[in-house]
């Protein structure tokens, strides 16, 4: 199988990367936090026989540059990027796959710019406003940015386990992994300064236009993962898919499921594109 072939569109106010490989339907994959396009390798590789598979750095993430400045994170440009990106690909809407912060991204497409979705899978969004009490998850994550502003990344990457339960990083145990696996760990961690200072925050507080959500064209899949019962992306995944009134599809793993277990995971996310 052909190697993604990289891309870059030209925004307002940035520059998009996005990797493309396989045939057939798009399939949008957007990533979460200071992720980018690389953690999606080998899940990208799973559907490439299925679909033609698109993944990006969100703006300001990697290699999805900013002309100016930094600037606090608005989901209403993410989806906008999001939309061009459909726009790009072909005249037909595309199937989504959003996780964490970018299954955030995902619901403000399918809210705003319904004719560019076909169908999106939100994996564990993080829509915290959506909790039955969301007051001691929201002043958890702003405890995290007060913890970066005061003892930088390592601060708030340990204050980050704290309040929502995940305790997956970076490190691996074992041999070390392919060179581009290497790469991708390092341009994530040199997206943890943006992402505790300008976007873990407007992230966490993003709340889904649930209205149009329910009664727009789009079909809303809920995510979440076997493995991250009582985590709070878990929970704020149940919160949506209640608010939804349709029940969330579990997958394999934890919140990132898609990586460690690729094959399955591309397995139930097919079959849940095809059902929708």
């Amino acid at each position: 199988m052909a190697s993604a072939k990289s891309f870059r569109l030209k925004l307002a106010g940035a520059t998009l990367y996005y990797e493309v490989q396989g045939s057939g339907p798009v399939l949008i994959l957007i990533p979460g936090g200071p992720t980018d396009a690389g953690v999606f390798a080998g899940l990208a590789a799973c559907l490439a026989d299925r679909y033609t598979v698109a993944a990006c750095d969100p703006r300001g993430n990697s290699r999805s540059v900013l002309d100016g400045p930094r600037e606090e994170q608005r989901l209403d440009l993410h989806g906008d990027d999001m939309a061009r990106l459909v726009e790009e690909l072909g005249d037909e809407p595309a199937c989504v796959f959003g996780s964490s912060g970018g299954a955030q991204i995902g619901l403000n497409l399918a809210a705003r710019h319904p004719g560019r979705v076909r169908v999106l899978v939100a994996h564990e969004p993080p829509c915290v406003k959506l909790l039955p009490d969301p007051t001691q998850t929201l002043a958890g994550n702003r405890s995290v940015a007060d913890a970066y502003r005061s003892g930088g990344v390592p601060a708030a990457m340990q204050k980050f386990a704290e309040v929502t339960g995940f305790t997956g990083g970076l490190e691996r145990q074992g041999p070390p992994p392919p060179p581009e696996v290497q790469e991708t760990f390092k341009r994530i961690e040199g997206n943890m300064d943006y992402f505790f200072a300008c976007g873990l925050v407007p992230i966490s507080q993003y709340e889904p236009d649930v209205a149009a959500l329910r009664s727009g064209p789009v079909r809303v899949v809920v995510g979440v993962g076997e493995d991250s019962v009582g985590q709070t992306a878990y929970r704020t995944a149940v919160a949506l898919a209640e608010k939804l009134g349709r029940p969330p599809v579990t997958f394999p793993g934890d919140h990132g499921g898609y990586g460690p277990q690729a094959e399955a995971f591309a397995a139930t996310l097919d079959r849940v594109l095809r059902s929708a």
